[in-house]
């Protein structure tokens, strides 16, 4: 179902932008995905951090970047027990950066795995993720591109109890991350596919029903396409710089047969 009250325990279940310009980020995703925000608490207990919603539910946060942070999105592992999780992902050889409690919201960790890509965990409080997924407007997949696939298939295993199902996409070798039998994201090897100096990282999908038309509205709106739209088994996706520079991508799913 696409309203949600909560995810299991290590799945990908919340996104939020790292934007230097929030004002200039409010105007761009409101604009291409008809998104409204809120503050959550008041500014000296938030840090400005905001909230993204769709039809009045919670899709994505956002706020100012930490020192040093680069504009960015990023991928929140929801977790029953952030500490006992941070234990495992230091054991299977991550770098864990920050721990802290928000408010009644919830506890968040931020860490990168031995690969270099950078992600994060949310134990819920008040706060259980996002409120819609997988419709127009609302995160539909989490991606990791990185150098090492076989230390990332290691740590994730470890960290979170991940299978790496591996599978040919387009004559490109292609990782679904699977807990138990649900599919709750995905990896492919970044060598030779995207430019050296980009490092490894965890890329947002954005579920839209037509990929062609919200490249060009991202333009209108002062983004930019890091790849042009592309027909994939899964559906018609594109990658997108926003006015701050952050990644993502958006996708628009294939129908399938029956």
């Amino acid at each position: 179902m696409p309203e949600m009250n909560g995810f299991p325990s290590g799945t990908p279940g919340w996104t939020d932008l790292a934007a230097p310009d929030v004002d200039a980020a409010t105007r761009f995703y409101e604009g291409l995905f008809g998104w409204e925000s809120f503050s959550p608490g008041p500014k000296d207990l938030t840090g400005g951090y905001r909230i993204f919603t769709k039809g009045g539910r919670q899709v994505a946060g956002y706020g100012p970047p930490g020192p040093g942070e680069p504009p960015s999105w990023r991928t929140y592992v929801i977790v029953d027990d952030v500490d006992g999780t941070v234990e495992k992902i230091k054991g299977a050889g991550g770098n864990v950066m920050a721990q802290m409690d928000v408010m009644d919201q919830g506890r968040n960790a931020v860490f990168s795995d031995p690969t270099g890509a950078v992600c994060c965990l949310w134990e819920p409080g008040e706060h259980r993720g996002a409120q819609l997924v997988n419709e127009p407007g609302a995160m539909s997949w989490n991606e990791l591109a990185t150098r090492d696939t076989a230390a990332a298939k290691s740590f994730y295993g470890q960290a979170f109890g991940w299978e790496a199902r591996d599978q040919d996409m387009g004559g490109m070798p292609y990782t679904t991350w699977v807990l138990g039998d649900h599919p709750v994201g995905g990896m492919f090897d970044m060598s030779g596919n995207l430019p050296g100096e980009i490092p490894p990282h965890w890329l947002t999908y954005f579920n839209v029903e037509d990929c062609d038309a919200v490249v060009a509205k991202a333009g209108e709106l002062g983004g930019s396409a890091l790849r042009e739209p592309t027909d994939v088994a899964p559906g018609r996706f594109a990658v997108l710089s926003d006015p701050n520079g952050a990644a993502f991508a958006v996708i628009a799913v294939a129908e399938q047969p029956g």
